[in-house]
């Protein structure tokens, strides 16, 4: 089964990352468990648009939202994809909001899902005009962004984590910049759309507020026609 790698995500406490993309047939979303290393991902040259070939199988028991976990054997690189294919898969998961893609089960005014009724699906595609969103540095740690997004159904969603680890390595590399979340902002208005892949965590609960449930958090954030070739390279 060939998948088109869509999401490649970062951990904040090891040295794996998480992977999910389209199955090219099926038009599926499939995250491979276990988590992948990312000196594995290196060595596969796994970014998004990678083509990866591998087997893949249900787990025995899947818990929602994160009905996309799927196990697998022998992943190979084959390739990147076209843009246009990249494109396609992305819409082929894509939404109208934020609420909608989640079963309309996000409370108003929050950014995670109460644990007691979780939705069907935990990443979705998102498609924005770049007017509507809007980078941002962490207050809280420097080799962090977040995003504040406008969604189609009005509704607002600010200080959003940025999962992204192109983002994360770009964040990281410009630190002690003061212009740089300027400039992302400015090249991201310059594109004609931007594509939001919007993910739920693990269940989390915050210690210092009580807040429990599946955070929602942006796992990729492609622009077209043209992307930022320094966040989409190791």
């Amino acid at each position: 089964m060939d998948i088109i790698v869509t999401d490649l995500t970062r951990f904040s406490i090891n040295d794996k990352v998480c992977i999910a993309g389209i199955d090219v047939k099926l038009k599926q979303c499939i995250r491979p468990l276990p988590y992948i290393e990312k000196a594995t991902c290196r060595k596969l040259k796994i970014l998004p648009g990678a083509i990866l070939e591998g087997k893949f199988s249900k787990p025995k028991s899947i818990d929602k939202p994160h009905t996309e976990d799927m196990n697998y054997d022998g992943l190979s690189f084959k390739g990147p994809c076209t843009s246009e294919e990249f494109e396609s898969v992305l819409k082929a998961s894509m939404y109208p909001s934020i609420n909608k893609g989640f079963d309309c089960k996000v409370p108003a005014g929050m950014k995670l899902i109460p644990p007691d009724d979780p939705p069907s699906r935990s990443i979705i595609t998102l498609k924005l005009n770049p007017s509507q969103i809007q980078i941002v540095q962490s207050s809280y740690n420097p080799k962090s962004l977040r995003l504040n997004i406008k969604d189609n159904d009005g509704r607002k969603y600010e200080y959003l984590s940025i999962t992204d680890i192109g983002f994360y390595n770009l964040a990281v590399s410009k630190q002690k910049d003061p212009n740089y979340t300027d400039e992302l902002n400015r090249y991201i208005l310059s594109q004609k759309e931007v594509y939001l892949r919007i993910g739920l965590g693990r269940r989390y609960k915050n210690p210092n507020d009580g807040r429990d449930g599946f955070w929602i958090q942006i796992n990729g954030i492609y622009t077209f026609p043209e992307f930022m070739t320094e966040v989409r390279t190791y």
